[in-house]
């Protein structure tokens, strides 16, 4: 195998990331991933610091493109709304980045600094969603909490084949969206 010229640190985040998606986290070994960029495994430490600086490069990433997902999905909308176009755009992300989505629940030391900040810009985004809502700032964290719960749940439900039923997906993502938004309305009243 010869070195692999213009190898960078994008490179091998952008394919461990594909290679996520396509076999799951676990599959992303040092190892697999030099073999996917034809590299012998002592070349990616030029650009990495091992497999756990990957993985938390890895976490960063994905909450990363996940907050571009959700912002991309709620451009030019607002209140219930905005709600329900991220609730669709969490689950899509899922949908189409499953490797890189567990990626991000599964960073090394997920209270890491860097981490940290990633997962604390999703935070302020879906808080500025709830500002509409009137909410108190803790009712609003306890919102967002139980959002993302909600969105979690169905995506990792349905990633684990947990729907096997001949019913629309699509349809139950929505039912439950809305009651969210109801169960969200009585709280505020």
């Amino acid at each position: 195998m010869s070195p692999r010229i213009g190898l960078n640190q994008i490179m091998i985040l952008e394919e461990a990331a594909r290679a996520a998606d396509e076999a799951g986290l676990e599959s992303v070994t040092l190892a697999e991933l030099a073999k996917r960029l034809q590299v012998k495994t002592p070349s990616l430490y030029n650009h990495i610091g091992g497999l756990p600086d990957l993985r938390k490069s890895l976490a960063i990433h994905g909450l990363e493109q996940l907050r571009i997902a959700l912002l991309n999905g709620t451009v030019g909308k607002a209140g219930e709304e905005a709600v329900l176009a991220v609730g669709r755009s969490y689950v899509g992300f899922v949908r189409q980045r499953p490797g890189l989505y567990e990626a991000t629940l599964s960073a090394p030391d997920p209270l890491d600094p860097d981490v940290s900040a990633a997962s604390d810009e999703i935070l302020t985004f879906m808080l500025r969603i709830m500002d509409g809502f009137g909410l108190t700032e803790e009712k609003a964290l306890h919102a967002v909490r139980a959002f993302r719960s909600m969105v979690h749940g169905f995506a990792s439900l349905e990633l684990k084949n947990g729907f096997n039923m001949a019913l629309n997906r699509d349809q139950s993502l929505e039912l439950m969206l809305i009651t969210y938004l109801r169960g969200l309305a009585l709280s505020t009243a």
